[in-house]
């Protein structure tokens, strides 16, 4: 049951509940408010699933997973395996298989929906009013309205930046470009550096800073550096690019400290913006936060209450489990029985898929020296046992953080072969307050690299 006051429900509304955007957060926020009693529309001009099915997540990891193929194949000569010729990529085929994966996807999307009876409207909506969203010659009215229409790539001005891709079309270039270059310093430049590398590609990365992903824990940041430019990423940092110019046999790309790059495509990743244009939410005085992000509180309400707004149009972090979490949230708010709690966002665990993979959760070294004062590090990096026979250099970073006073473990990161799925493990103990007496209690599976996690026992550093 919808949880309302009956005598103040205005009949008229068309809907119970209008959501534009049928990403991750928006598909989930009418599933479960139509479960809940809720008559609930969604409008959606691009595709079903959003960035994370389409042009997001599940692809990248798709093509990631076709680039450690090249290293895989090299590591099993050391196991006795011997190909009998070179292995050839081809990338018409990853690119082909892919689609057919994301129209499975699509449709399986289209059916959930049908299924919890939400009824799907095709095209952009426009919000008109606090109780009205316009989509092409179609009027819907609701008691409220959801924006959940995510994020879009954001490039900056530079002459050229018009021959650059972004992360919308890099999964659907026509060919493999045989020199790959990326601008940027976040996950999403990291993440294609490395598959390009991986799938055959001379690829460089330029980022204005010091040194890329910023925010993550510095040793981190500094270890994925000598993994990935000791795979063959040619890294260019403290620079930028002054222009883009074509070339007979592709791109010139021109930096700022004077260096000169030919390649046969350039990828933009340099951020992505609340995709509000032309939302309607200007005219409504809708209040932004500074980022221009969507100001919301903790019941996910805008300025003007009937609108509701989550996942990456409010800021937050933009992952795909951060926007189901608070479209569940949302809907116990405003159609459960009975309020929830605030969404928590401590304690996320994130993963990045360069390679090696980086898998983090809590906070990082230094995070942890402001918050906490005195803490213990507990850290070791090692070749793989894997590696012993594969003749492959690659290195593992683990490494863990602990509050001294309390001996909590408020930080865990990994560099390494299928971090992300290992720390999801550890985010559970990390999420839960376990202590280092804890993790150190657990009994190891051995032979793993995971064991690392509860054999550390001498202290790194203070």
């Amino acid at each position: 049951m919808v949880r309302q006051d009956e005598e103040n429900r205005v009949p008229d509304f068309d809907y119970d509940l209008f959501v534009i955007g049928a990403g991750s957060g928006g598909v989930r926020a009418a599933r479960t408010a139509a479960a809940a009693g809720a008559r609930v529309a969604v409008a959606e001009d691009r595709y079903l699933g959003g960035t994370c099915v389409n042009v997001g997540c599940v692809p990248k990891k798709l093509y990631s997973y076709a680039a450690h193929f090249h290293d895989a194949f090299d590591d099993a000569r050391g196991f006795g395996w011997s190909l009998p010729e070179k292995p050839v990529f081809d990338w018409t085929t990853l690119r082909d298989n892919k689609v057919r994966e994301i129209k499975r996807l699509n449709e399986i999307y289209g059916r959930l929906l049908d299924n919890a009876g939400v009824r799907l409207v095709n095209g952009r909506a426009r919000i008109v009013d606090a109780h009205r969203v316009e989509v092409g010659e179609q009027s819907f009215t609701a008691e409220k309205i959801l924006v959940a229409v995510g994020g879009w790539p954001w490039v900056p001005e530079f002459p050229g930046r018009e021959l650059t891709v972004s992360s919308n079309e890099v999964f659907d270039l026509d060919r493999l470009p045989k020199r790959f270059l990326v601008l940027g310093g976040g996950y999403i430049a990291v993440e294609f550096a490395s598959i390009f590398n991986g799938l055959g590609s001379e690829s460089h990365l330029v980022y204005r800073g010091e040194l890329f992903l910023r925010g993550f824990d510095r040793e981190v940041r500094e270890f994925t550096r000598e993994q990935m430019a000791a795979k063959g990423v040619n890294l260019h940092f403290e620079t930028n690019i002054e222009r883009i110019d074509k070339s007979e046999d592709g791109l010139v790309v021109s930096l700022t400290n004077g260096e000169t790059l030919e390649v046969d495509a350039v990828l933009a990743a340099t951020g992505r913006r609340p995709h509000l244009e032309g939302l309607g939410l200007d005219a409504l005085d809708v209040e932004l936060n500074n980022d221009g992000s969507v100001k919301v509180n903790e019941r996910f309400e805008t300025s003007v209450p009937s609108i509701l707004a989550l996942g990456d149009v409010i800021g937050g972090p933009e992952l795909t489990p951060v926007a189901l979490a608070e479209a569940m949230h949302l809907v116990q708010q405003h159609y459960g029985d009975a309020p929830s709690s605030p969404m928590d966002y401590r304690n996320i665990a994130t993963a990045v898929f360069c390679h090696p993979n980086i898998g983090t959760v809590g906070v990082s070294e230094e995070q942890a020296r402001k918050e906490y004062g005195a803490i213990r590090v507990y850290r070791t990096d090692f070749r793989p046992m894997k590696h012993t026979l594969s003749g492959s250099e690659e290195r593992c970073l683990m490494k863990l953080i602990v509050a001294d006073e309390s001996d909590v473990v408020v930080g865990a990161h990994m560099v390494g072969e299928e971090a992300g799925e290992l720390i999801q493990g550890i985010a559970i103990a990390v999420k839960a307050g376990l202590t280092k007496a804890d993790f150190d209690a657990t009994v190891g599976i051995h032979p793993t690299g995971a064991e690392e996690f509860v054999t550390m026992r001498s202290v790194s550093r203070h």
